[in-house]
């Protein structure tokens, strides 16, 4: 069977945009802290819309919400029993999208989509059980919503990492596994990053790599290490804040402006991380030197949004549907350089 993703990857970059908890909750769809996917049963034409966003943004891939949509978290909020209706609705809403590329673009893939149980336990094989148990049911109805690919994202254990790269691989589909280190810049099981990619491209992965958690200066120099150690294509997904080597990821990250606005729940991390963003061009850097690093897929985590995955897709050379509205300042009433501008508006804008 022909590995559409790969023979896509083999012959340019891929831009996948993710972060749909962060987006979702910020536009009101969302409880920031629990984070569950209810939207696709609350209200699915607002999934949809942020799906077509982010289309037309340029992402080649439509990932179905269904991160935090596995049976555990759906025990801890008390609603198990919308379990299975909530992750065939974001499937149905991502193949519908997939199914609907703008003219002009290559044909979207639609990705099933498992991530962190959080309940992953060394030693423990009751809950590593649990686990298996949850992500087999969420690739079989990924299967059979007609996912195009499969994606495993968010890993901080090593070996859960390889127990969803085994659940996936049964399946014959293309399949994405990334892994996020934590704050001990590795796996919570002990490996090193490079060494889960590296056992993840033996295990048959077709892409290893890293997403979420880390911000550009952070995710890079573990992704220079990864690409130098695999042959198989690599992943690079951050999300867009400021993490530094003092704070590698958003967990912990201090807000350096002292602001005076604290969170009530005493950390920026999830609600309060506003001062710390990266802007477009930083991140439009990143996605130009991992390409250079020849990482073709490539996109942004949670924090995304479509601006930046506009940047991220044309920062590889990719024209796409939303370039027709990037930044003109040349026609700025002020800093632009248009002969229709006033000579007194273009003055006072060098000095204000």
């Amino acid at each position: 069977m022909s590995n559409k993703l790969v023979d896509r990857l083999n012959k340019g970059p891929v831009i996948c945009a993710e972060g749909f908890l962060f987006e979702i909750e910020r536009r009101g769809y969302m409880a920031s802290g629990e984070f569950v996917p209810m939207v696709s049963l609350d209200h699915p034409e607002v999934l949809e819309n942020l799906h077509r966003e982010f289309q037309h943004a340029g992402s080649d891939v439509v990932e179905a919400f269904t991160y935090n949509g596995h049976r555990e978290k759906m025990r801890v909020i008390g609603k198990e029993e919308l379990l299975e209706p909530l992750n065939r609705s974001a499937l149905k809403i991502a193949k519908k999208v997939a199914l609907d590329t703008p003219k002009g673009m290559a044909p979207n893939l639609m990705a099933g989509n498992i991530s962190n149980s959080n309940i992953w336990k060394e030693d423990d094989k009751s809950a590593q059980a649990d686990v298996e148990k949850m992500f087999s049911e969420m690739i079989g109805w990924a299967v059979d919503e007609g996912a195009d690919m499969l994606i495993g994202e968010t890993f901080y254990y090593a070996e859960e990492a390889f127990k969803a790269l085994e659940i996936m691989k049964k399946t014959g589909l293309p399949t994405v596994l990334t892994i996020s280190p934590m704050g001990e810049n590795k796996m919570r099981d002990g490996m090193s990053v490079v060494d889960t990619c590296k056992e993840l491209e033996q295990r048959g992965a077709d892409v290893v790599g890293l997403n979420c958690f880390r911000g550009p200066e952070t995710m890079m120099p573990y992704l220079k290490e990864v690409r130098a150690a695999v042959k198989c294509h690599v992943g690079a997904l951050p999300i867009p804040y400021r993490t530094s080597k003092e704070h590698p990821t958003f967990f912990n990250l201090p807000d350096y402006d002292n602001c005076g606005c604290p969170s009530p729940h005493g950390r920026t991390f999830p609600t309060a991380l506003d001062p710390l963003f990266c802007n477009r061009y930083e991140m439009g850097k990143f996605a130009k030197e991992a390409y250079d690093l020849k990482i073709n897929y490539i996109g942004v985590c949670c924090g995304a949004n479509p601006m930046l995955i506009r940047e991220t897709a044309e920062a590889v050379g990719l024209k796409v549907p939303a370039s027709k509205y990037r930044e003109n300042m040349e026609n700025h009433f002020m800093y632009g350089k248009n002969k229709r501008i006033p000579k007194h508006m273009t003055e006072y804008g060098d000095k204000a």
